[in-house]
């Protein structure tokens, strides 16, 4: 009996062993490691979709030496650290530096890089060789990074001015084209930079920075740590490590990135025409920039390519008559590809495979297929996939179509009740969920076509080809993924809620000011130069010499007679080719408001003086008064009496007005507006803000200007 029962203990205890042994464990454990979504040179996919970078060969290269396995999770930095603190991730690599307050919370391996803070010129700069040669001159820096904090740091103590930017694509694009004399970044941030052809140099030594680690959750996974510890020494004793740095940060990338096939452009500047207000594609941000994928896209493609480009943002389908008719080379508006479309133009590859989804309100349950929109209303933009996706299962599902012409409509009008769904393109309806818009997607997107660059039909060939091959570049390098993750999978950075009134006008009551500072501008000094020129005109209607009449009734009669908007067009667009010279925009809208503001105030003026009694100026020439002297003693100030209830009423329809200059790009109240529920969709808060604006705004003028009316 005793024989059996030491048998039957002896296979409980092996089978025990062999379902609960650590070797066995810890050889089937698949790790799961989390990293940043684009972090070049640290993490990034290649042309094959294949993520790369330092980060990801070193941790290939310890888990290969120390024998253990692992699964990439690429989720983006935030995500990763969520991801390991909810133990869904096993460590995460991601260019993390190694702080004491994520000490709190993480366990880090040895430091596997030490960064740090490198300045940057242009790459025929001789004049700037250390930062005592900054003095008067503006830095870049990219917002929130130790390399701003640098800069501000000793920006009094070398004298120059620091601007911040958000993208490094950005600061690289004001270095080359003069804005700022110089760039600080992390070193192997802006190395790589200059292997992938920007036209940089690194001047002076390396500032210290935090060094990168390895990160696990506190008090776990210490096997996995010590693991890529000993990995890490091993790889720096045998040379590996130092190959993979050179990799990507050294001259290594220097064949790599001949690869790209440059084409010869055969124009100074190229015209491309797009959209006006597409996001993420393109639209405005807070600062009156075009920005967006498109815009991003096509402007590192010409750099690369060594073209120049002109864009004019004119809405799509004055972008697409503007390609027809030979005004503009080509245009970017996030075109569908379609067989209909390759009749009149030729595109590049695809740049973007879109989709579109069907949006509900966030609180709606009932909608959750295509079958719950029967007897429903669904909104669309005209001319869209959407709206011919629509079109075309119309009698299908039973609803109604209802077309808008603009996004912001669409979604107020869905906002509001108007309509019941709407239906648009993915990334444009995750962009805007993105944004604190809250609506549901409850049906998988459809899928839809792919976006291209296009060219008139037989024309401009160079200009596809270049774009095709920019785009080959950006995608093998990862700046691609980059520059798209920027508007559509980072956009969940934004910090500030703009889905409420409260936080639309928290979050830009600074761009509002702004722009209502700018519509005070415009008004104050376009209407005292008004003042200036209406009231010479005034005098010379009224005056006894013929010739001055009719000048000044010709005057008026033109300035008059022509739309205040086509008189902007005309002075911003027009005249710079009459003149052989460009007029900025605020000049432009100076001049604008000041010539229709005088014709008015002419007439105000000759009103004023002809109320005065005939009689007057009888009695006073005849008692030997000369024309001057009556005017200026007798008729003129009865007649400023008369005039300033009107001139009062003049100068608030020239604020009014200053809202249809808009139209030429001046940032005014109005267009801050615009640039906002382009980029928000919260057009009847938006709106409601900048109303209340110019009431509190007009009244107080108002009142100033009877106060003025009383004394005199």
């Amino acid at each position: 009996m005793k024989k059996y029962f030491f048998s039957l203990l002896i296979l409980i205890t092996g089978i025990l062993g062999l379902a609960g042994g650590q070797p066995a464990n810890a050889e089937e454990k698949v790790y799961q490691i989390g990293t940043d979504l684009t972090f070049p040179p640290f993490e990034f996919q290649n042309d094959q979709k294949e993520y790369v970078g330092i980060d990801i060969d070193l941790l290939t290269a310890i888990a290969k030496d120390q024998d253990f396995k692992f699964e990439l999770r690429p989720l983006g930095f935030d995500s990763a650290i969520q991801g390991v603190q909810s133990d869904q991730l096993d460590g995460m690599i991601a260019g993390m530096s190694i702080t004491e307050e994520r000490q709190q919370s993480f366990d880090f391996s040895a430091p596997y890089f030490d960064s740090g803070i490198s300045m940057a010129v242009q790459k025929d700069n001789t004049s700037i060789k250390s930062y005592d040669d900054l003095k008067g001159q503006t830095v870049a820096v990219k917002v929130g990074t130790e390399s701003a904090a640098f800069a501000e740091k000793n920006q009094e103590k070398y004298g120059f001015d620091v601007k911040t930017y958000d993208a490094a694509d950005t600061m690289y694009q004001v270095l080359e084209n003069g804005s700022v004399a110089a760039i600080f970044g992390d070193y192997p941030v802006l190395g790589y930079a200059i292997s992938q052809g920007q036209p940089l140099k690194l001047v002076g030594e390396k500032e210290v920075g935090s060094a990168y680690g390895f990160a696990v959750k506190k008090g776990q996974n210490q096997e996995l740590l010590a693991k890529f510890d000993k990995g890490l020494a091993k790889l720096k004793a045998d040379g590996t490590y130092d190959e993979i740095l050179a990799k990507y940060i050294d001259s290594g990338q220097t064949d790599t990135a001949s690869e790209m096939k440059k084409i010869t452009p055969k124009k100074t500047v190229y015209t491309i025409a797009s959209d006006l207000t597409f996001a993420p594609f393109e639209y405005q941000n807070d600062k009156g920039e075009y920005v967006g994928i498109d815009v991003d896209l096509l402007k590192r493609i010409a750099e690369l390519q060594g073209f120049e480009l002109k864009f004019n943002f004119v809405g799509f389908a004055s972008a697409v008559q503007a390609v027809e008719s030979g005004q503009a080379d080509a245009m970017i508006a996030g075109m569908t590809i379609t067989d209909e479309r390759k009749k009149s133009f030729d595109f590049s590859d695809s740049y973007f495979d879109s989709g579109i989804q069907l949006a509900v309100k966030k609180d709606n349950k009932k909608i959750k297929s295509y079958q719950d929109l029967q007897g429903k209303v669904v909104g669309a933009k005209v001319g869209t996939e959407s709206a011919d996706f629509l079109a075309a299962h119309e009698d299908e599902y039973g609803y109604k179509i209802k077309y808008y012409d603009a996004a912001n409509d669409l979604y107020d009008s869905l906002r509001i009740g108007q309509i019941d769904a709407m239906m648009d393109d993915y990334p444009v309806i995750g962009y805007a969920i993105k944004n604190g818009q809250d609506l549901a997607t409850p049906i998988k997107r459809e899928t839809g076509g792919q976006y291209g660059f296009a060219v008139k039909k037989g024309q401009n060939a160079e200009l596809v080809e270049m774009f095709n091959e920019g785009l080959k570049e950006l995608r093998r390098t990862g700046e691609y993924d980059k520059i798209v993750g920027r508007y559509i999978a980072e956009n969940n950075e934004e910090k500030a809620d703009e889905s409420t009134f409260m936080g639309i006008l928290k979050n830009n009551y600074p761009t509002l000011l702004k722009g209502l500072w700018t519509t005070i501008l415009l008004t104050l000094i376009s209407f005292v130069l008004a003042l200036i020129v209406g009231v010479i005109f005034g005098l010379f209607s009224v005056a006894p010499n013929r010739a001055l009449r009719t000048i000044a009734g010709v005057y008026v009669d033109i300035i008059r007679g022509i739309p205040l908007m086509v008189l902007a067009f005309f002075i911003f667009y027009g005249l710079p080719g009459i003149l052989g010279f460009t007029i900025p925009d605020f000049t432009a809208g100076i001049i604008t408001l000041t010539l229709n503001a005088s014709a008015y105030i002419a007439e105000i003026v000759r009103g004023g003086i002809n109320a005065v009694p005939v009689g007057q100026m009888e009695a006073s020439r005849s008692l030997g008064l000369s024309y001057t002297r009556t005017m200026q003693k007798i008729i003129l100030p009865q007649a400023v009496r008369i005039m300033v209830p009107s001139f009062v009423n003049q100068f608030v329809i020239s604020l009014k007005d200053t809202t249809i200059i808009s139209a030429i790009g001046v940032i005014e109240l109005l267009q801050t507006g615009k640039i906002i529920v382009a980029r928000t969709l919260q057009s009847s808060s938006v709106y409601l803000i900048i109303a209340v604006m110019y009431l509190i705004l007009i009244t107080a003028l108002t009142k100033l200007a009877k106060l003025l009316e009383k004394k005199v």
